[in-house]
């Protein structure tokens, strides 16, 4: 028996249902199946045929039928059932689904209500493959992100639904810092209290990497000068300095770092130590290497009647966006292609409601991430060190 799982809904009263096609073969009440290579089976003790917001319990399913079972967490979107080990090589060809791009920051309206949001929002991710949940650090938001206004809207609905009031607002961009130049960092770190002391000392250097890289830690080190158990604790330094960047406190992405010296010390050394010497040598080496910050930047398509596309490509470009190219359609209808900074694209649903009379609709996708103007980096280092001032 074969059988695809092509949606998970989550009832209040009857639970995860996850409803699938039977491609094989015949599910029957009380059999045991396997989910995807999934080595232990689960009993199907209750087999509903689905009729609009009806459930009715049957004893089995064929090929070509539609079904659901009920309490099963193991079951997730787009998983394959069977009833043989021999199928556990069987897999369907994942959808490719648009990343989601529209965001809302939310946050309980009433005190206590944390836990409560984190398990709806479980819920609707476990529902809904287009939907996403990003816990931002650095802004300390919970950012639910959908395919467009609409999609987001059906989401707050569902939230309410299961009795959860929720306050949003728009999401802080999600920046990034990267730098431009190699540069070197060092940092001695020798504490001494009465007690047994700390010491480590520690010298990098970083390099910046193409668009995507990420981040390469590299070891360097000869003759022992660090120890190598403590490489781990200077490369957790090191990823702490990067969560929050010397410039504008974004998190630092395409780095390379290379620890290639240092000093260690046969008592005093411990992992605390070196920790606090890759950290303070890293955020040396970031500030000496020019940082720059990085916006990210969406591929938007956008649908029009014809006549209004000259106005939306003006609008666009007025938002710091560039017009890739612009496409007649059927039906007096037509599309502009471009590229935006997302930053740019704050109340662009009302303004596109607003030029085509409500007739237009867009698609968002992330493209990349490129470095901001001059002015807007120097208006976000400015806010950067005026909160940590107040702080």
């Amino acid at each position: 028996m074969l059988a695809h799982v092509f949606k998970v809904v989550i009832d209040p009263f009857v639970g995860k249902l996850g409803v699938f096609r039977v491609h094989q073969g015949t599910v029957t009440r009380d059999s045991q199946l396997f989910v995807g290579d999934g080595r232990r089976p689960f009993k199907v003790g209750h087999l509903f045929r689905l009729q609009g917001r009806r459930y009715d319990e049957v004893d089995s399913l064929g090929p070509g039928e539609f079904g659901a079972v009920a309490k099963v967490d193991e079951i997730e979107f787009d998983a394959v059932l069977h009833d043989s080990h021999d199928e556990d090589r069987i897999h369907l060809v994942a959808l490719a689904f648009p990343r989601p791009m529209h965001g809302l920051a939310i946050e309980p309206r009433r005190h206590g209500d944390e836990q409560r949001i984190a398990e709806v929002l479980h819920k609707l991710r476990a529902e809904d493959p287009c939907v996403e949940v990003e816990q931002v650090a650095t802004t300390r938001e919970t950012v639910l992100r959908g395919l467009g206004d609409l999609h987001l809207r059906v989401l707050l609905d569902r939230m309410a639904a299961h009795k959860l009031e929720v306050q949003t607002k728009p999401p802080s961009i999600p920046y990034r810092e990267t730098i431009t130049r190699p540069a070197e960092g060092h940092h001695r770190h020798k504490k001494q209290s009465g007690g047994a002391g700390q010491f480590g000392e520690v010298f990098l250097r970083v390099e910046p990497l193409p668009r995507g890289g990420g981040f390469v830690f590299e070891d360097a080190i000869h003759g022992g000068s660090i120890p190598g158990q403590f490489l781990a604790a200077v490369e957790k330094g090191v990823r702490a300095a990067l969560a929050a960047g010397p410039l504008a406190g974004f998190p630092v992405e395409d780095v390379k770092v290379t620890v290639y010296d240092g000093k260690s010390h046969a008592v005093d050394s411990k992992d605390v130590a070196f920790q606090a010497a890759g950290r303070r040598a890293m955020l040396a080496a970031l500030k000496a290497a020019q940082p720059i910050v990085l916006e990210p930047v969406a591929a938007i398509e956008i649908n029009a009647p014809e006549a209004r596309i000259g106005d939306l490509a003006a609008d666009l470009v007025g938002r710091r966006g560039q017009v890739g190219g612009t496409e007649a359609l059927s039906q007096g209808l037509a599309s502009v292609r471009g590229q935006v900074p997302l930053a740019g694209l704050d109340g662009y649903a009302g303004r596109l409601k607003s030029i085509t009379a409500g007739q237009g609709s867009y698609t968002l996708v992330l493209s990349h991430y490129d470095a901001v103007p001059q002015e807007v980096q120097q208006r976000l280092a400015a806010g950067y060190k005026a909160a940590a001032e107040e702080d």
